[in-house]
């Protein structure tokens, strides 16, 4: 367990290698829209990021770390993604993903994986696939994606807004029990099969991802 736990710390670390640092996770939008002010409004959103779009790449990432085809998988991650950008977005941190798990955890399927995605599979199952080679579980991988889903954002509001990363960090704190929520879904999902897995959507989301994309000048990567 010791062990396991330590692989766990490493791969849900924000200085993971892995490029999530780039991304606000809508956060940067939501802030020039006047729709993240302060810690409480901060919270909402994490919140319904957590429910809808967390939610589904948790049972994405979920699924993969159960040894689900990974190739039905990607083409799932694809039809519940529908704003270009934010495919885009997810295949461009899959493909940094791979790198780090690869260095960290080489295994073939890892390998394989890479090979057949040279410009990336999306990242909730590039990350469910680097559990496995971790020696972790499909509990473990969602709980990662239901973590990073809410702490992008939470540590992109800090530098957007020089919020005090306390009421931030207290922000995470408070939506821990949600977070637990989320991913036992996820993981009761990922049992189920592909099919089952949840495709909540965030059409707002979707909508300023396109609009971010399209800015001459941002901060953040999406």
């Amino acid at each position: 367990m010791g062990a396991r736990a330590a692989a766990l710390l490493v791969l849900a670390d924000g200085r993971f290698p892995a490029g999530g640092h780039a991304h606000s996770g809508g956060a940067e939008a939501a802030v020039k829209a006047g729709r993240i002010t302060d810690a409480a409004s901060l919270a909402a959103f994490c919140r319904g990021r957590l429910h809808t779009a967390g939610l589904t790449s948790a049972g994405l990432a979920a699924a993969a770390a159960q040894g689900h085809d990974p190739y039905a998988l990607d083409a799932a991650a694809d039809a519940r993604t529908p704003s270009p950008a934010l495919r885009a977005a997810a295949r461009k941190l899959g493909r940094q993903m791979m790198r780090a798990a690869r260095a960290t955890w080489p295994c073939p399927e890892l390998d394989a994986l890479a090979a057949a995605f040279p410009r990336g599979a999306h990242q909730p199952v590039v990350l469910g696939v680097t559990a496995r080679a971790a020696g972790l579980g499909p509990e473990d991988a969602a709980h990662c994606v239901a973590y990073e889903t809410v702490s992008g954002p939470a540590t992109a509001a800090v530098r957007l807004l020089s919020l005090d990363p306390f009421q931030a960090t207290a922000v995470l704190a408070r939506l821990a029990p949600e977070m637990d929520e989320v991913a036992e879904r996820a993981v009761a999902a990922a049992r189920l099969g592909v099919d089952a897995l949840p495709a909540a959507s965030a059409p707002l989301l979707d909508i300023t991802a396109e609009h971010h994309a399209a800015w001459p000048v941002r901060l953040f990567a999406s």
